[in-house]
């Protein structure tokens, strides 16, 4: 029991000095003033550009899934004006039938949204 105790008490003692042993000190503030120094030359220096990072590629349009355009600026697809003709017509329908009160209960956009486009897409709109 004894040699529980002892190692409890070096698991604690050890726990509480280490992350007082961690902590850095500040040297404490000066109050002499800085030596003079000349003016800046009348020239900038020369832009430096940052060191290039390597960053994980982010994946293409294709592979997402996505349908945005791959140029920004660049005006939409066909499919992607039909999409969002769409969208705001279930938009539209989905705020109708909620005033209404015909949206039933658990109803959610997401699922009346997947159930209006399939609708919709079949029509050929």
């Amino acid at each position: 029991m004894r040699a529980r105790t002892a190692v409890l008490a070096l698991t604690f003692a050890a726990a509480f000095a280490v992350p007082a042993l961690a902590q850095t000190t500040t040297p404490p503030a000066t109050t002499t003033k800085p030596a003079a120094t000349t003016p800046a030359p009348a020239t900038p220096a020369p832009a430096t550009t940052p060191p290039a990072t390597t960053a994980p590629a982010k994946p293409t349009a294709a592979a997402t899934g996505a349908t945005s355009p791959a140029k920004p600026g660049a005006p939409p697809s066909a499919a992607e004006t039909a999409l969002h003709q769409r969208q705001a017509a279930c938009g539209a329908e989905w705020r109708a039938a909620k005033a209404a009160g015909k949206i039933p209960a658990g109803q959610t956009w997401p699922k009346y949204w997947s159930a209006c486009n399939t609708r919709l897409k079949a029509q050929g709109k």
